[in-house]
This record gives C-alpha cells, structure tokens and sequence, in this order.
C-alpha cells in the first residue's frame, strides 16, 4: 500500500495537482492538510470518479483536513480526544481527522503554527501537541500513522539556516521536546529513505527560497511500531514544489508492504 501526505494550501485552487499526483504515484491514501475549505465545498466529484472517498473536516477558509481513500474509511474520527480549542468563542479547529485505511489507522494533522513564542498561539499548539501525545497512546499497538505538517524542525538539519529563526518558532527547544515526547512512541519512517542535509518538504514563496533550495522539513510520517516495520520505501515528490500554482509543501510518500 502506498499513503502520502501533503499540504496542499488550498486544495480547490490546486485540486488539477492532487489529482494528477494521485494518479502519477498511484496513491492509495493521501492526507491533505491545509484545504481552506467547508466540506461542502470540497471538489470531490474527480477523486471519486477515479474510485476514491474523501472524509474532511473544515469549517471556513482557515486550516482544514482531509483523508482521500480508494481503500475504505473506516472508524472515521474528526478531533482526537482532548484536543484543545482556539478563539474567542473557543472552538475545535479542523486540524485532526482520522480513520481506517486498508487496516491502517492513519490520522492527517495540520499542528499549530505558534506563531511567535511570546504569542497565546504557541501555548496553544505545545498544549495541542501534548494532548496528541496523550492521544496516541491508544493508537500505538495498531498499525498506525501520525502524518502531516508538524510546522516544527526537529533537527537544525531541517532547517535552511537556524540562525534565521532566533526568537521564532518551529526550533525552539519545547517544540522539539514536544515532537520528540511523540517520536518516543511514533518512529519518523521517512529518514532512513531521505538521509540530509539540505532535504526539506516546505520552501516559502519568498525571494526564490525553492530555486535555492531554502527550506524547512516539517511535514512528517510517525509510525507505531508494527506500521514503521511495515515500510519499504520512502520519498518526497520536490518536484511538485516546481511550476507555476504550486503549494509551498512537497508531498511525502511511504510505501508498505502487505
């Protein structure tokens, strides 16, 4: 079976590239974070002609998730248990759905940005990162997948130049300690495949940060024990980066076996 993730910044400006990316990598599920959309406002009617279901959750024009399947939707869960809410009124955001795909219990995550670290918003996603943590544990002796974009840099290998993130977030030493507190449980199964320096899955549309190579990786897949020994391959498509009407993520792609 072949998943993937992607944030795709908007999934119906860019709907042509999922679907043509489905179909070039033969995907079988693929995660999407970030599609700015209502649910029923998602553009569906492709993926389903081309024998795929969708389950999502999105309530305006701000984050959103989605799972797109040819291999079944089962068990379908929007939020995890205590995920914690953000606003005035306080609401859960569309940030986490989960279900069961070919037997695997895969979860598309879009984690918080932070922000700045003297902002309410980092408080907020270190507590949205504990809470997932505290989640997971349910999950850990299934076959199971934690995937999306973790807007954080756990290594300054994943980072263009640490330098240029004093005082920012998505390198602080309590974000890397709250990823690291889920990797304990939830091995990072696309390393090994895509050894560094210099391999990112995220590059800014600023001053040409992908024609130089510029870049972040936070875009991940944490797997449970029995699903990291399930991997055969791993990879992430640069390339989708590249042209014109491009998200400014990669996808990233894990292979299993059966």
């Amino acid at each position: 079976m072949r998943i993937a993730t992607w944030n795709v910044n908007s999934i119906r400006s860019r709907i042509d590239r999922v679907e043509a990316f489905l179909e070039r990598h033969d995907v079988d599920v693929l995660a999407v974070q970030e599609t700015k959309a209502k649910v029923d406002q998602l553009p569906i009617m492709g993926l389903q002609a081309r024998g795929y279901d969708v389950a999502a959750a999105g309530v305006n024009q701000w984050n959103g998730v989605a799972l797109i399947s040819r291999v079944g939707l089962d068990d379908v869960r929007v939020g995890f248990p205590g995920m914690p809410t953000w606003g005035d009124p306080a609401v859960e955001e569309a940030r986490a759905i989960g279900a069961v795909c070919g037997g695997v219990r895969l979860w598309s995550l879009y984690v918080p940005n932070g922000r700045k670290p003297d902002d309410p918003h980092y408080a907020y996603k270190l507590d949205w990162l504990a809470r997932l943590r505290t989640a997971a544990q349910e999950w850990r002796d299934e076959d199971t997948a934690l995937v999306g974009d973790w807007n954080v840099c756990p290594f300054d290998e994943d980072c263009f130049d640490p330098s240029q993130f004093t005082n920012s977030t998505h390198l602080t030493p309590a974000e890397r300690e709250a990823f690291f507190a889920i990797a304990r449980d939830y091995a990072d199964v696309v390393r090994p495949h895509t050894p560094g320096p210099d391999v990112y899955t995220y590059w800014d549309y600023y001053r040409q940060r992908f024609e130089r190579n510029r870049g972040l990786r936070i875009d991940f897949v944490l797997g449970s024990p029995s699903f990291a020994g399930r991997v055969t391959g791993a990879f992430i498509d640069r390339e989708e980066r590249a042209g014109k009407g491009a998200s400014d993520h990669a996808p990233v792609i894990v292979d299993l076996a059966d």
